[in-house]
């Protein structure tokens, strides 16, 4: 399997977990949503705490030029570590959401 096809089922196997996972608090439901031609992955939050509407992406990540770009990560312990523990390279994830200047201290790739 090539990597394109390799990095797209793992980030869809780590999301659809989280996609998975009900929420104990509010009427909120989470969507993956996949654009597999423009290799776009995004889990959205969607619903109702008591008082206020959720609605709000999680997590979005890109694949751009056979690397993977994390532009929003609102995990709680960060995607990427997930993402190297199922076996891609830290030189293959883009931290997208830090500035340019700072991502070399990040100990993935820059770009």
């Amino acid at each position: 399997m090539d990597n394109l096809n390799l990095y797209r089922d793992i980030i869809e196997k780590i999301l659809q977990k989280y996609a998975n996972m009900p929420y104990t608090y509010g009427e909120i439901e989470e969507y993956l949503i996949i654009d597999q031609e423009r290799n776009h992955f995004l889990l959205l939050d969607v619903g109702w705490q008591p008082k206020r509407r959720v609605h709000g992406c999680i997590t979005h990540i890109q694949i751009i030029n056979g690397k993977i770009w994390i532009q929003q990560d609102g995990m709680e312990d960060g995607i990427a570590p997930e993402l190297v523990e199922a076996g891609i390279p830290k030189s293959d994830i883009v931290l997208g959401f830090h500035r340019p200047n700072v991502r070399h201290h990040t100990g993935y790739a820059i770009a």
